[in-house]
Order: structure tokens, then C-alpha cells, then sequence
């Protein structure tokens, strides 16, 4: 990867360019058929489909950084409509790794294109899935991959004249790619800004592309690389972003009355930094989206639902659950302290999840009977709530029976 200086603080100009490339094509020729017009709403975008498993072949793996690879799958014709996807969605991988199943969430990284999909992998220290991903995966492999899925994407029902604020950390680029790529090759008058937090020059993912979006959109697109372990030329972009910091990035770089939509992506410590901060300006809740990333060395193996020992006297509870038109029911002894998801993979090992961690959202179900206690979430939008909508993965029965549905 040839090396390119980051750049700058620079003030956004006030006109705007436009450019066209293979890109914008084929994100508009998808984004009309699935949306229309000049939006990126996913009001009426199948944002969530029931997540299904395919083997897919890989086309090509890149590398991006020392630590991260690009790894494109190609999507036979007969599969296409089921891996449509929105810039910021996110498919689950899996495979046998060491004599278990492994499953990882992974965001998409490239604008809708028919025919491929692209997700970046970066390896963490001791994650198995991603450093065999980095290390052993080739072109020709197959794996398994889930349909697209996810809600960390537009709710902007047009972009004419919308500026639109990503801060990102590590490989929380990746959906921002995909997203930057779209926002400005859909309008003309669109502006897209990013803050993108790394250690340093060297760590930077997609360097080579920002650059060339850049490039591509000088007027619309402003960068700001803040690198926690190099000197930048610029002391606001030297460092760890902390509360001063961002206190500081939103009264010099950006103004947030300016900016209509807000994307986070990140570890936990960043992203609610900035939503808080957010919060304390006036910020309005339902113009920041926010996704979390979860490393490979924190990952919890569900596999296909240990078993859990009832203890004599403890409270057991009957749970029944519907998947593809079909209901079951967990005949074993459940406790009331045993999540749903585990207890419903001891009857279907096919039950859909794919981080465990309550961030994804694959799990989700739909509660109709009994009651029950999530423990986390960081998925489910507040109108999915409303609607009864959990997260099978962290909850557990707060009544003697309950009943999901993951076909709603």
C-alpha cells in the first residue's frame, strides 16, 4: 500500500462537488429499485429479514493494514436478492475452527453491488476466527454467510443538501465506508465528515480509498484522522479523544446544529462518550445511530445450547418459540436464569444468533406470551421495544411461561 499523508483540519467549503463512478452506479441502480429517489431511509428496505445461512465462495482476500484484510465473496445469480443490503448493515460468517463452530459478525465495507459482498476482518489479539481469517483464508474458499442485517443506516428520507458526521475508531470504519461511498455518490449537494480515531499511520484501514474519496469529492467530503500514538502537526488530532477533546472537535471541526445525521461506530467507551456529549448539546436521540463492536477475544460460543443443570428448588420455567412456520418447545427443564436463545438451540441448533453479546440484533424475536428481563441491548431501536421485540441472547423468563416468535 503506497503511503499517503492524512491531511489536515480543513473547513468544509460551502459548494459542493459531484462525481459518478462504478460506485454511484450501482448504489443508485439498488438504492432506487429498493428505496427510491434520492433517500436512504430504510422504511421500506428489508432491514430485517430473517437471517439465513450460505455457503459462499471467496473471490479475494486483500490487505488492508499489517493487522486487517478485506475478504470479498462472490454471490451467485439464484442468491442475489438475498444479499441486497443498505450501506452500514452486516453479515454473520461461520465455520469450524479447532473442532467448534465459530460465528462472527462482520459489517459491510463496500456500496451495494449485486453479485459480491465485502467485509473487512481485523485480527485481535488472541481471536481465533480472525487471526485464521487474516492468516489462512485464500481466494476459493467457501464459508458460510448470513444474509445481510442490521439498522445502523439511514433513517433520512432525502440527502439533497443533508450533512451527515461519522466518528469512527480502528475498524469501526468499516460501515462508514460503505455508507460515505453511497451519501456521495446519491446527491450532489450531500456532505459527509469523518472523524476516524487510530493509533497510527500504519493501523489506518481503508487509507488508500479515503484518500481517493477524498480526492473524488474534495468540497463534500471532509477527513479527520486522529491518530492516539503519532504527532500530527494539528494538537486536536494528536491523542486519545476523551470528553475535552470532543468537547473541543464539536466547537472547532464541526458544528452539531450543522449536522443532520450522526453515526458512531466503535468500542463502548467512545461510542457513549460521544452520545453522551451528543446528549448535552441538544442533540436529539433520533439523529444518532450508534453500533458497537466486540472483539474476537471476547467472544462468547453459545454452540448448539449447553446444558444447564436445574438445582432443587430453583424456578424452572416452559418456553415455546416459532421459526420458519414451525413451533417447538423445550421438553428439558429450563431455568429461569438460562437465556431463550440457549435454551431453544438445544431443540434447534438452526435458532439464528451470531455475537451472543446482545449487539447484533440476529436474535431478535418477538415476545407473545409471558414476560421476560433483558439483560443488555444495544441493538433493538426504541419502536422495536414498543412492539415487544428482545434479544434472545440476554433474555430470560420473567413468568412460568413464555412464548417467542422469530418469524414476526
Amino acid at each position: 500500500m503506497a503511503a499517503r499523508n492524512l491531511g489536515s483540519i480543513t473547513n468544509r467549503p460551502a459548494d459542493a462537488s459531484s462525481g459518478t463512478s462504478t460506485d454511484a452506479a450501482v448504489a443508485q441502480a439498488f438504492l432506487a429499485s429498493t428505496v427510491g429517489g434520492e433517500s436512504l431511509s430504510t422504511k421500506d428496505a428489508p432491514r430485517r429479514r430473517r437471517a439465513r445461512f450460505h455457503r459462499l465462495e471467496v473471490a479475494e482476500v486483500r490487505p488492508l493494514t499489517a493487522d486487517a484484510v478485506e475478504v470479498t465473496f462472490a454471490v451467485p445469480e439464484e442468491l442475489a436478492d438475498e444479499y441486497t443490503y443498505l450501506p452500514g448493515q452486516y453479515v454473520a460468517l461461520r465455520t469450524e475452527l479447532e473442532g467448534h463452530e465459530r460465528r462472527r459478525s462482520y459489517s459491510i465495507c463496500r456500496p451495494p453491488e449485486r453479485g459480491s459482498i465485502s467485509v473487512a476482518i481485523k485480527r485481535d489479539l488472541g481471536g481465533i476466527f480472525s487471526t485464521w481469517a487474516n492468516s489462512e483464508l485464500r481466494a476459493g474458499d467457501t464459508l458460510d454467510v448470513m444474509s445481510p442485517q442490521g439498522t445502523f443506516t439511514s433513517t433520512l428520507d432525502a440527502l439533497d443538501g443533508k450533512h451527515i458526521v461519522g466518528i469512527a475508531a480502528g475498524s469501526g470504519i468499516t460501515p462508514l465506508m460503505a455508507l460515505a461511498h453511497t451519501v456521495l455518490s446519491r446527491s450532489a449537494t450531500a456532505e459527509f465528515e469523518l472523524v476516524y480515531t487510530n493509533r497510527s499511520t500504519l493501523d489506518v484501514m481503508f487509507l488508500e480509498e479515503l484518500a481517493e474519496l477524498k480526492d473524488r469529492y474534495p468540497s463534500r467530503l471532509a477527513l479527520h484522522h486522529v491518530l492516539s500514538r503519532e504527532q500530527r502537526t494539528a494538537p486536536l488530532l494528536s491523542g486519545r479523544i476523551d470528553a475535552e477533546k470532543l468537547e473541543t472537535m464539536l466547537d472547532v471541526l464541526i458544528r452539531p446544529e450543522t449536522v443532520d445525521e450522526w453515526f458512531l461506530c466503535g468500542p463502548f467507551e467512545l461510542v457513549q462518550l460521544a452520545r453522551d456529549t451528543l446528549a448535552a448539546k441538544g442533540v436529539p436521540g433520533d439523529h444518532v445511530r450508534y453500533e458497537l463492536f466486540t472483539t474476537d477475544a471476547d467472544r462468547v460460543e453459545p454452540r448448539h445450547g449447553r446444558p444447564v443443570e436445574v438445582k432443587r428448588g430453583e424456578q424452572t420455567v416452559a418456553i415455546e418459540f416459532t421459526l420458519d412456520g414451525q413451533s417447538s418447545v423445550v421438553e428439558s427443564p429450563v431455568s429461569a436464569n438460562e437465556s431463550i436463545l440457549n435454551a431453544a438451540l438445544r431443540v434447534r441448533p438452526d435458532v439464528p444468533f451470531a455475537c451472543a453479546g446482545g449487539v447484533c440484533g440476529t436474535c431478535r424475536a418477538r415476545v407473545v406470551e409471558g414476560s421476560v428481563n433483558m439483560t443488555e441491548n444495544y441493538a433493538l431501536e426504541p419502536d422495536e421495544l414498543e412492539r415487544g421485540y428482545v434479544l434472545t441472547c440476554q433474555s430470560h423468563p420473567k413468568t412460568d411461561r413464555v412464548v417467542v416468535d422469530y418469524d414476526v
